[in-house]
């Protein structure tokens, strides 16, 4: 692997070099990323002129590979790192941060425009939006957006899809081990008004024994435009969903047979279902040419069950929340001046009632309920106020100041155990304050150099508060991370994008999965740990004549993350790596367009993951090569065809796509860490798309 990485950068080097040699003489700048506005800076800046490393992944490029999941593609940019163990067990780390999470995404905050996905406890599943609904995401590596809530990870924002044109259009795709895509979708456009509403179905029959999945969901999104600039937006999803699941495997089990589900999943028949429903109104109001305002209302609810060999799970989770954001732009003493000012509010209430799973009882039935065995209900709230500032000193630098506030507050209700030992009160996280500055220098306009230094923090989710006999550990405190960072992103002669960072996180009160049972886990604050990366970007754009362009791209990162402090039931991890987060990890991929005709070309490589905290097992390393193509047909004047056909792991790579950190084996059982990646498999489709 190490021989093929420097293989990839010299190739790097030496385009590099090549494009010097040949353009030094030339003067003028310029790239697409001069215009790309940051709806996450909120401060209306551009990539280029942000200090802090963001990902933009434009439509294209979303849409470049297997479009099942909407975080297929994250894996290709540095310092990302997203683990897929089935179509609805995906966990997503930024620079470390969220790694040791079990079986889904936290620590990192995620919004919808400006609707918060992320719970008021902070967890998040992007999945239940299709990428059809989607037309770009920003990701903010670090806790550098105190506009969105100083995550620890850092801020995934996901911008709907909006028509440029009045259309009806059809898609329709089939691929390996069953899978069957369907999406209807119209939209239209008109001087003050636009919208888009679309029906995604999504069958897979899985490669793997009880693996079945199927997911419907409901898109729409309305924009009403006043002359006077002001905007009303309205944007909703619905996601019905019932996904088996087949869970993880022992490295025995993994060699021996990857389409095996675990033992006991598979003779529970375990699964789970939920429908899920989102819904936000926000408005924009312009009081002058210097001061507007955003301000939003939203409400989710989320009904689920979920038969676990040990249990059965029923949760229900509904929530109402609100948020504002003034913007102020001006001069002070002859400098231009960007202010921001705002505050966010989520209420959610949580219930959550576990049974007996009687599946042992009777057998090839699948799973059966039983009587009750703990039932809680939790009222979790959390308010932010937030602020930012900018101002430019001169023509090359620029000042960044930001600041949140966070307050978060739950109270418990045990209607199981009505006796002295429950634990129904009020409960408080210590209030916390996250700063962060940052100053950019311009070297010219399109290349720019920077630095910050952040604050941010995340709360223990509620599973990872249950203890063993189902009670609420009240002594678990948010993580804190400081992130300090320096980097440089620029353009040369429109055709080069170079991007390469530095960075160091430092973790305290980490949360720590102690495995207890069987697929049970607690969590305790066990330590602290050091988080120091490079990431880096060469993209080039090659113009031959009007119709042929291509564009090669290598992203990767380099990691030395280590436990700095971690005592963990009498152990001493001191110095260990950081479990879950491969050292290395680069990505190689190529698009070339000609006329109607789009191929793509993806290469990823991870190095070896420790999947325990002693370092004692790891998974293989592994490269994986995806292919795509797509053409474009117009049939009549408004009637288009688009055909389309890939295939992924064209190498038949076999490999772990999501591991359990930290699991153990009970009584003679072998610990089951691995989730299978998915074999070689391939994929075709057609759009139909009428322009009215």
């Amino acid at each position: 692997m190490l021989n093929k990485f420097l293989a990839a950068l010299s190739l790097c080097v030496l385009i590099t070099a090549k494009f010097h040699a040949q353009e030094r003489d030339k003067v003028a700048d310029s790239t697409v990323l001069e215009t790309i506005l940051l709806k996450s800076s909120a401060l209306e800046n551009t990539a280029l002129q942000t200090p802090a490393a963001v990902n933009v992944i434009e439509e294209t490029s979303l849409k470049s590979g297997n479009t099942q999941l909407l975080t297929e593609k994250f894996n290709t940019y540095p310092g990302i790192f997203v683990q897929t163990g089935a179509l609805n067990t995906s966990k997503i780390s930024i620079r470390g941060i969220g790694s040791r999470a079990q079986y889904g995404t936290n620590r990192i905050k995620v919004y919808f425009n400006e609707i918060p996905i992320t719970t008021a406890d902070g967890q998040s599943v992007l999945n239940d939006f299709d990428l059809n609904a989607i037309q770009k995401v920003e990701i903010v590596k670090g806790p550098n957006a105190s506009l969105y809530g100083a995550g620890l990870g850092g801020l995934v924002q996901l911008q709907s899809k909006i028509p440029t044109a009045n259309f009806t259009e059809v898609k329709t795709a089939i691929g390996s081990f069953g899978m069957r895509k369907n999406i209807v979708q119209a939209g239209f456009t008109e001087e003050n008004k636009n919208g888009i509403i679309a029906y995604t179905n999504l069958d897979n029959d899985g490669f793997r024994e009880n693996s079945e999945y199927n997911r419907s969901s409901f898109f729409a999104n309305l924009n009403v435009l006043t002359k006077n600039k002001n905007k009303l937006s309205f944007v909703g999803n619905f996601t019905h969903l019932k996904a088996f699941i087949p869970s993880s495997l022992s490295r025995a089990a993994l060699e021996e047979n990857p389409k095996q589900a675990a033992y006991t999943w598979k003779k529970a028949k375990g699964y789970e279902a939920y429908d899920r429903f989102l819904m936000g109104v926000s408005y924009t109001h312009h009081f002058s040419e210097k001061i507007k305002n955003t301000s939003s209302i939203f409400t989710n609810w989320r009904d689920a069950y979920e038969p676990r060999p040990f249990d059965i799970l029923k949760e229900k989770r509904w929530g109402l929340g609100a948020r504002t954001r003034f913007n102020y732009k001006d001069s002070f003493a002859r400098l231009p001046t960007k202010i921001s000012l705002g505050a966010e509010a989520l209420y959610e209430d949580y219930d959550q009632e576990n049974f007996e799973n009687l599946y042992e009882d009777f057998p090839d039935v699948g799973s059966v309920r039983g009587g009750l065995i703990n039932n809680l209900n939790q009222e979790r709230a959390y308010w932010n106020l937030f602020g930012q500032a900018e101002i430019r000193l001169s023509e090359k630098w620029k000042l960044s100041a930001g600041l949140n506030f966070n307050s978060t507050q739950y109270q418990l209700s045990d209607f199981y155990n009505q006796d002295e030992n429950n634990q129904n009160g009020s409960y408080a996280f210590k209030n916390i304050w996250s700063p962060r500055v940052a100053a950019a220098y311009f070297i010219t306009p399109q290349k720019t150099l920077y630095t910050n230094i952040s604050k941010g923090f995340s709360v223990p989710t509620f599973s990872e508060s249950l203890t063993p006999e189902g009670k609420i550990n009240t002594s678990l405190k948010p993580e804190i991370g400081w992130n300090y960072e320096i980097g440089f992103k620029g353009t040369w002669f429109s055709k080069l994008y170079t991007e390469i960072n530095l960075y160091s996180i430092q973790v305290s009160n980490l949360l720590v999965a102690q495995r207890v049972a069987e697929d049970r886990y607690v969590g305790v604050n066990a330590g602290k740990t050091e988080h120091t990366g490079l990431e880096w970007i060469f993209s080039y754009t090659w113009n031959f004549g009007e119709n042929l362009k291509l564009k090669p791209i290598f992203t990767g990162n380099f990691n030395h993350y280590r436990f700095a402090e971690f005592v963990n039931k009498d152990q001493n991890y001191d110095g260990n790596k950081l479990t879950g987060v491969p050292k290395l990890k680069w990505n190689l991929g190529a698009s070339l367009s000609w006329k109607k005709l789009r191929l793509h070309a993806n290469y990823l490589a991870v190095s070896k993951i420790p999947v325990n905290d002693a370092n004692s097992v790891y998974t293989n390393a592994y490269e994986v090569l995806d292919l795509k193509a797509n053409y474009l047909l117009p049939i009549f004047q408004n009637f288009e065809m688009q055909l389309s056909a890939g295939i992924d792991n064209l190498l038949d790579t076999n490999y772990s796509s999501s591991f359990v950190s930290n699991a153990v084996g009970f009584g003679n059982s072998e610990p089951r860490y691995f989730y299978p990646g998915m074999p070689r498999n391939f994929y075709a489709g057609i759009n139909l798309k009428y322009l009215w």
